[in-house]
């Protein structure tokens, strides 16, 4: 009891602070999502992500070098489609000489022990921005997620360590696990995108790649069908005992800082590791009221990858991750 207990004694100064802070922010957090383009000497700014860029596959050796000098382990590759090759058939995201397969590779050729983790879902090949097949206004389930498994298989092949399915259809991580079981890649691993939120955040990341959903008759105008409503929470928590029954290695919530309850009641009933997307629109939010100088970018980009692993996250997913570990190094 006071004055025998003051609590303010653990916080005097910076050395005491830090040898008894309960969450630390570290390199071994972090997946570094990519984002690949066709082309040559290609570094584009994307405009609603000011400092992210779309590389193409030789810019992208030079960035996944700094990044492994870095700390930084892992990358997360997403794809931008050139639209000659869209169609609502998901052929491209099978073939074998395909961008993200040469991205794979890519990656893979510049720094062997980087991670290279790759997203399975068909809207950046989709004519329609949706991330599955569609027939008579309805994303098809089992017809999507059999390509799923096939886009997953030729993601393997092309040598990546794990698929991360962000599709949200339902019984797509047994058809992927099955698959890559069948065909002898026991030791690829599948993150998936359990408990994904039809959310409002989503928008520059749609910019990034081009795959928001087209505004065309008898085509859903979102993707709430598939994706979770925000409103539910239990709902979470059966969709991840479901994916890891089915054969997850890893799951994850996004987006992060609103859902931070999610994750703690995933991280209170699974026993497999929990991943967090801190995605482009809190990324956006950030970077914007710090350009009107409203808040302080590095302290507030600190204390929300500090909160998201509070709550729970062992991985977060996160486009601040170069900057962060420049701060944190």
């Amino acid at each position: 009891m006071y004055p025998l207990r003051r609590n303010r004694r653990l916080r005097t100064n910076e050395s005491i602070r830090s040898l008894v802070r309960e969450t630390v922010i570290s390199p071994n957090d972090f997946i570094v999502p990519l984002f690949i383009v066709e082309g040559k000497n290609v570094k584009e700014e994307i405009a609603s992500m000011p400092g992210y860029y779309r590389y193409s596959l030789d810019l992208i050796e030079k960035e996944v070098r700094e990044l492994w000098n870095l700390g930084l382990k892992s990358v997360l590759l997403f794809v931008k489609v050139p639209e000659n090759l869209k169609d609502n058939a998901g052929k491209e995201a099978i073939n074998p000489e395909g961008l993200m397969q040469r991205a794979i590779k890519t990656v893979k050729n510049a720094v062997p022990e980087m991670l290279v983790m790759t997203d399975v879902a068909l809207d950046p090949y989709s004519q329609y921005g949706h991330d599955g097949i569609i027939d008579g206004g309805k994303v098809l389930n089992d017809d999507t997620t059999a390509v799923l498994s096939e886009m997953a298989l030729s993601h393997a092949k092309a040598g990546a360590d794990f698929v991360a399915p962000s599709d949200m259809m339902d019984g797509r991580i047994f058809e992927i696990r099955s698959l890559l079981e069948d065909e002898g890649f026991h030791d690829t691993g599948i993150l998936s995108y359990s408990a994904k939120y039809a959310s409002a955040f989503y928008g520059p990341f749609r910019d990034a790649l081009d795959s928001a959903p087209v505004d065309a008759e008898n085509i859903p105008k979102n993707k709430k069908t598939y994706q979770m409503d925000p409103a539910n929470r239990e709902e979470a928590i059966r969709e991840t005992l479901m994916d890891i029954e089915e054969g997850a290695d890893i799951v994850m919530v996004k987006p992060g800082l609103c859902y931070l309850d999610i994750v703690r009641d995933i991280k209170n009933a699974v026993n497999v590791p929990v991943a967090v997307y801190q995605v482009s629109g809190e990324y956006a939010m950030i970077k914007a009221a710090a350009e009107k100088g409203w808040l302080d970018h590095d302290a507030v980009m600190l204390e929300q990858l500090t909160a998201i692993k509070r709550a729970g996250a062992d991985i977060i997913a996160s486009y601040f991750a170069k900057e962060a570990v420049k701060l944190i190094s």
